[in-house]
């Protein structure tokens, strides 16, 4: 973990609530997708843990749902300013026990941490599905940028307005896959346990105090005790999980 000043390269929206936001900084620390950063927002006592959707050697994407008073307030930072950010927090997606067809499901906001992953295991000669959930039409992003990397992407709406209509355990059922990997809420969570037919990765969404494991908030319980999503997830392995 290390903790910098970064410059917000550009910080543009993808739908009516959705934000993509660049920064600049050392991104020696981050060293699996699916890790966050702890951003320190002016006037908020609590830092906010955003996941990575992409990183390079000088940068880092973040992309995230305004939902309250701290994203409401990164919404509204522009290009040149810089932002107090704590980098590589978390244990990431481990990419060894895939096989050559590994399933994507992101549900939501969920979908930003599974970019990165999907991006790595393509270079990796991986054949990669991705189903992307989301509730209507006008909250759909980064289809496109999936489709870049050359993933097959599966969009469902619930109300069937784009895509498949239904949720992602829909698609879920004709899909040929190896193994997956998923992020989302707890709902979306419990329908994919009750479905899926491989082992696989869950990356939890939840409330955190510290972000790095002090304060305990934001246990979630394994057959091995409780585990912090902060420090010792967010991804934890489907086997180990006590739903």
């Amino acid at each position: 973990m290390t903790q910098g000043l970064y410059e917000i390269i550009k910080n543009d929206a993808l739908t009516s609530t959705v934000y993509k936001m660049v920064i600049k900084g050392d991104t020696s620390a981050i060293t699996a997708p699916g890790q966050f950063v702890n951003l320190k927002l002016e006037g908020k006592f609590l830092r906010r843990p955003i996941s990575i959707c992409d990183y390079d050697d000088t940068s880092i994407t973040l992309v995230y749902k305004v939902v309250g008073e701290g994203t409401e307030q990164m919404a509204e930072m522009k290009a040149g300013e810089v932002i107090d950010v704590l980098v590589g927090l978390g244990n990431g997606y481990s990419l060894d026990k895939c096989g050559e067809k590994p399933l994507f499901i992101g549900g939501g906001v969920g979908i930003p941490p599974l970019y990165n992953l999907c991006k790595k295991l393509i270079k990796a000669g991986k054949t990669c599905t991705v189903i992307l959930g989301f509730n209507n039409a006008d909250e759909i992003f980064l289809e496109d940028d999936f489709k870049a990397l050359g993933a097959n992407v599966i969009v469902t709406t619930v109300d069937g307005s784009y895509g498949t209509k239904g949720f992602v355990t829909d698609a879920m059922k004709d899909i040929n896959y190896t193994y997956f990997f998923t992020c989302g809420p707890m709902p979306m969570f419990k329908a994919i346990e009750s479905t899926a037919v491989t082992s696989g990765q869950y990356s939890f969404e939840e409330r955190m105090g510290c972000g790095f494991g002090a304060c305990m908030g934001c246990s979630c319980k394994t057959k091995y005790g409780n585990k912090r999503i902060c420090k010792d997830g967010p991804v934890l392995e489907r086997e180990e999980i006590i739903w």
